[in-house]
């Protein structure tokens, strides 16, 4: 009888995960089979993306179009907004600024992020489990509260002015989310992998650049993208260390342009449509693997 309990005990456990998943399949279908999900969901996409397609379509109108007719279409339409826009010096500046800012905070994040969560996912030490509370507790600590602390302490060492006074505390603030997703995503990672390079010789710095670091890419990209975005769209801190207009971001671009251009609405409709393309088709790309990186995060 004792030979046969773990055959016993695994095709339990298989029943047992057979009958989880029909479960699951049978959920699924009630939930594709139910017009309400659908209506929610149509009407969820059609709250979000309305304010979205106004603003492009109002950049290819006149101003005397949208004075007449604020809700209508463009006609005739008007490309040339948005051809004044690219043909603006400011605008590819302000677009260097943005993608320098947001590359150096991307990359930042992801390199810190990541060995912080190895160390936390794989080593045992004794205060690992406080140090990841500290990392989760950082989720709710809003960039408004430190923002003067911020404004006083990187303008006494000089860097107010300084992409870096943009990059550091970006990277900073959105190191808690990435450790939060990362940790359990490498806890996941076998520890076979890392027992068998150490048999090959292979040193645990080794095992992160040559195999972890590869495994890791599903996760990577997700805090990565989120990150890139966070950065792109960041407004609080370019306005507050940002002085002149040539070291402005877009998002104080779009600001200042509404400003110089109040009366002229689809121009500011148009510089405003081109400012917002970059992230939602980063976005849009890379949606997928933001989800697939989420869901091994959950599962892990």
């Amino acid at each position: 009888m004792a030979d046969r309990r773990p055959g016993i005990e695994i095709r339990t456990r298989r029943g047992a995960k057979v009958v989880a998943s029909r479960r699951a399949k049978r959920l699924t279908d009630r939930g594709e089979r139910n017009p309400l999900v659908y209506l929610v969901a149509v009407a969820t996409a059609a709250l979000t993306a309305a304010p979205v397609i106004y603003v492009m379509l109002g950049g290819f109108r006149s101003n005397q179009q949208i004075n007449t007719d604020p809700t209508g279409l463009p006609n005739p339409w008007k490309p040339s907004n948005y051809l004044k826009v690219f043909a603006d010096p400011v605008f590819w500046n302000e677009s260097k600024n943005s993608l320098v800012i947001a590359v150096g905070a991307t990359v930042g994040v992801c390199l810190l992020g990541v060995m912080v969560a190895f160390v936390l996912a794989r080593y045992s030490f004794k205060g690992r489990g406080a140090l990841y509370a500290v990392f989760a507790a950082g989720l709710m600590f809003p960039l408004t509260v430190a923002a003067l602390p911020l404004y006083l302490l990187l303008g006494q060492i000089g860097l107010a002015g300084n992409p870096l006074s943009i990059i550091l505390p970006q990277i900073g603030f959105q190191l808690p989310m990435t450790v939060v997703i990362l940790v359990p995503f490498l806890r996941a990672i076998p520890a076979e992998l890392e027992e068998a390079s150490i048999i090959d010789g292979t040193t645990r710095i080794g095992f992160f650049w040559r195999i972890l670091l590869p495994l890791s890419v599903p996760g990577l990209v997700t805090v990565g993208v989120l990150g890139f975005i966070a950065s792109w769209n960041a407004y609080l801190l370019p306005m507050l260390l940002l002085n002149r207009t040539a070291e402005y971001t877009l998002p104080l671009g779009v600001a200042h342009y509404a400003t110089e251009h109040s009366t002229d609405t689809a121009m500011v409709l148009a510089f405003t449509s081109i400012c917002m393309l970059p992230a939602l088709i980063f976005f849009t790309i890379l949606q997928k693997r933001i989800v697939g990186g989420l869901t091994g995060a959950v599962k892990g």
